[in-house]
């Protein structure tokens, strides 16, 4: 299994060996020297870098920077494909330094019954060796490799705090007085090898139930991956091509042949999926998942997407549905032709996206960024200071340094390198599995600032499929009229383009083909049907151009005071432009949607609408879906909605009444100015809402099953909602808002686990062994606290 470069200029590199925040400083610093390297984001719970390169072909050098750092490079998804089955998995170490651990804390128990169970000296050298040097030769090996690079983490603390344990015991058995053949008889002075030997051990047990819990932080990755086939079943004829590939059949799938063991004039063969070409004919059988995205071609059948966008229904798909590859097909058997293969697929944009976004830094994580710069050289310096004033303030140097190591041992910083990427890695995942893609940490951040949501109309809240409700000819036959509107817009994708094709091929309408057609942003289509010149668009545009509007202005009125969407056909005469016929379309809204808006409103969040139609016509459809007029945007050119999107920012984004003013975050400049007014997100699904979905605070793409430009939406969005579920905006804001909790828990908890443990630990009050199973105890708790967010489901429209 691969992860597909999201961009020429992007390499990833999965790190091995990375234990906290301090590590992840030091692989960033390392990446960044390398020459020809814009930016480096290092992920501590994906276990990976991203780094924005001039030269696509440097990543040797990369690789060649994280080994001189002191790191294993390793292959982009190792952490993902590296899972091992067992839960189980890497346990072996951790229950050796447990097996030897246990006779040293024997004596600790007998202490609390009163009985004298303390070991020869020679025996605890034996048993706590072992784990000091062989099981946590890790440390060392990291600790070092950190002192090179003139930093600090997590393993050097480790390292310095166990070996001064271990010491320290040597130097107290070897230097006694009263020794026998068996170490010392009286067990006097007390030594402290099982203090280093179970804080090793509590570490290496704490890194083992946190990787368990990142191998759930990456399952949403995993499923993802797990949808791909690996292969596909090819449909060839009898001869093979000069080039060796077997030539593709054209007859129809209608069983088996058994003279050729496959189907009816040809047969399939079983490729890899990466041998697969656009325009090949694949065979689906019942039950298996379509392996990249085409067209059907032949059969009917239901199809289970549930995986792709959180819906659970099956889809029913007739010739020519579009087929997106990893959904499973149901009880028929079908052939579709390949249209994207690799990584111009649905899915593999999918996985593109919530890599991107687990693999992105967070705003909040610059403020864990300073602090770790610092941490580790500040915490020697306590330490030391710790040893200095226990010794100064005339207690033995044996207790001063076990306080000192108490210190570096309880400050290890895992917790707070886990903080933040463990809760995005949750967040990101559970909502990918609802159909909700987070592109970036920052519009997930923003996200739950947001206190307005703009609506585009057609396509988003509304079904996007008008219907022909009402045609007026000018001095002409109906029929005629509409073959004629029909024929100009025979090669337009507009929705009311293809309203007036239904109407006409409902009828039967000959139609003619247009030439010089144009389409004229915002306004509508001119063009020639045979030796006409014909324009068919907006009643602002007719007034424009001048087109005299009096013989049907109070039937077009009548009709946007209904609801309707009206539009004018003209004709280019010698005496000017001549009025032809008044077209009247009409749209349903989508199921959910007024719910959806209520939702919103609910919550305290303020809800737009803004549509291209006139006032009367948005303001009827407004009111179907529980909008105030005064919420509604209207007669707004598709180029003008980012300029729209823009006057909220300004003038809208203000916090509701009553809804308290949020605290200023620790974090960027553009989200700390979102959340100090409110973020403004709008939801759009087609090419002409991208720059509007780019000027929002949060841009949410909503996918469109009839296609039309949802690929670009995606690229300006900062959130897809992958089915057109108006609830899903809801969805989306909600689950922005906890995990954004879960990461404010996290970093509060380990702060303030640090803040009040080094404390502690200076002033005498915690051992080494107890400092230790704190530390690893707070690595834990982080990710545990994370992967809460798994059992997440959206309020409303879930599965």
């Amino acid at each position: 299994m691969t992860t597909e470069t999201p961009s020429p200029t992007t390499i990833d590199i999965g790190i091995g060996g990375m234990t906290c925040a301090s590590c992840v400083m030091r692989v960033e610093k390392a990446l960044k020297k390398v020459p020809g390297v814009d930016s480096a984001t290092v992920n501590l719970a994906t276990e990976s870098a991203r780094i924005a390169v001039h030269d696509a072909g440097m990543e040797a050098r990369l690789r060649r920077a994280v080994r001189d750092a002191g790191y294993e490079p390793l292959a982009p998804s190792a952490a993902i494909d590296a899972v091992d089955a067992s839960p189980w998995a890497g346990f072996a170490p951790v229950g050796i330094g447990l097996a030897l651990c246990a006779p040293l804390v024997l004596p600790m128990v007998g202490d609390l019954v009163g009985k004298d169970w303390m070991l020869p000296a020679l025996w605890q050298f034996f048993l706590a060796t072992p784990v000091q040097f062989i099981l946590g030769a890790r440390f060392y090996k990291a600790g070092w490799h950190a002192l090179l690079a003139r930093t600090g983490n997590m393993d050097l603390l480790v390292a310095l705090g166990t070996t001064a344990g271990w010491a320290l015991s040597m130097w107290l058995w070897l230097t006694a007085t009263d020794h026998s053949a068996h170490g010392m008889p009286a067990m006097e002075p007390h030594l402290y090898f099982e203090g280093s030997a179970v804080v090793v051990t509590l570490v290496l047990l704490g890194k083992w139930l946190e990787a368990r819990a990142k191998r759930q932080t990456t399952a949403a990755i995993r499923a993802l991956h797990s949808l791909r086939p690996d292969t596909a079943h090819l449909l060839v004829g009898m001869a093979a091509a000069a080039t060796g590939r077997p030539e593709q059949s054209t007859a129809p799938l209608g069983g088996s042949d058994p003279h050729t063991g496959g189907e009816r004039g040809g047969h399939t063969v079983d490729v890899p999926v990466a041998e697969v070409l656009v325009g090949d004919k694949i065979v689906v059988k019942p039950g298996e998942r379509f392996p990249v995205d085409g067209t059907l071609l032949e059969g009917r059948t239901q199809v289970d997407e549930s995986m792709l966008t959180g819906e659970p229904l099956p889809v029913a798909k007739d010739v020519g549905a579009k087929l997106t590859g990893g959904s499973i097909n149901g009880e028929g058997r079908v052939v579709l032709e390949v249209k994207a293969v690799g990584v111009d697929t649905v899915l593999s944009s999918i996985i593109r996206l919530v890599e991107d976004a687990q693999a992105a830094k967070a705003p909040i994580q610059r403020l864990v960024d300073q602090v770790s710069a610092v941490f580790v050289p500040v915490v020697l310096v306590i330490a030391l200071a710790t040893l200095l004033g226990w010794y100064f303030t005339g207690h033995s140097f044996e207790v001063a340094l076990i306080h000192a190591v108490a210190v570096l041992v309880i400050a290890c910083p895992c917790a707070l390198g886990l903080a933040t990427p463990a809760a995005i890695m949750a967040g990101t995942g559970v909502a990918a599995k609802f159909g909700i893609l987070i592109k970036d940490a920052q519009a997930l951040e923003v996200a739950h600032t947001v206190n307005v949501v703009a609506f585009d109309k057609t396509g988003t809240l509304t079904v996007g499929q008008p219907r022909l409700t009402a045609l007026v000819p000018v001095g002409m036959a109906e029929d005629e009229a509409l073959a004629l509107a029909a024929a100009l817009q025979s090669g337009s994708e507009h929705p009311l383009a293809r309203a007036v094709l239904q109407a006409a091929k409902g009828k039967a309408l000959p139609m003619l083909a247009p030439t010089d057609v144009q389409s004229i942003a915002g306004r509508g289509t001119q063009g020639k049907v045979g030796e006409r010149t014909v324009l068919l668009g907006s009643l602002r545009w007719m007034a424009e151009l001048g087109v005299n509007m009096t013989p049907v202005a109070a039937q077009a009125a009548d009709l946007q005071a209904a609801g309707a969407t009206v539009s004018a056909m003209a004709e280019q005469q010698a005496q000017g432009l001549q009025l032809l016929a008044l077209l009247a379309f009409a749209d349903e809204p989508k199921p959910g949607a007024k719910e959806a808006l209520a939702s919103l409103k609910a919550r305290g969040i303020q809800t737009v609408m803004i549509s291209g139609d006139n006032r009367g016509a948005a303001e009827a459809m407004a009111k179907r879906l529980g909008l105030d007029a005064k919420d509604v945007l209207a007669e707004v050119l598709p180029g003008d909605k980012a300029a729209k999107v823009l006057e909220l920012k300004v003038h809208r984004g203000v916090l509701p009444p009553g809804r308290p003013k949020a605290k200023q975050p620790p974090w960027g400049a553009a989200t700390r100015a979102a959340a100090e007014r409110g973020g403004v997100a709008f939801v759009g699904d087609g090419v002409n809402d991208a720059p509007a979905l780019a000027a929002a605070d949060v841009g949410m793409a909503m996918a469109n099953p009839n296609g039309g430009g949802t690929d670009v939406a995606m690229h300006a969005a900062g959130i897809t909602l992958m089915r057109g579920d108006p609830l899903l905006v809801a969805a989306a804001l909600d689950i922005s808002r906890r995990t954004v909790s879960k990461i404010r828990q996290n970093l509060f908890w380990a702060f303030a686990y640090n803040a009040a443990g080094i404390p502690l630990a200076a002033l005498g009050y915690l051992s080494p062994v107890v400092a230790g199973a704190a530390m690893a105890l707070s690595s834990v708790s982080v990710m545990t606290n994370a992967l809460l967010l798994k059992r997440w489901t959206p309020e409303q429209g879930g599965k």
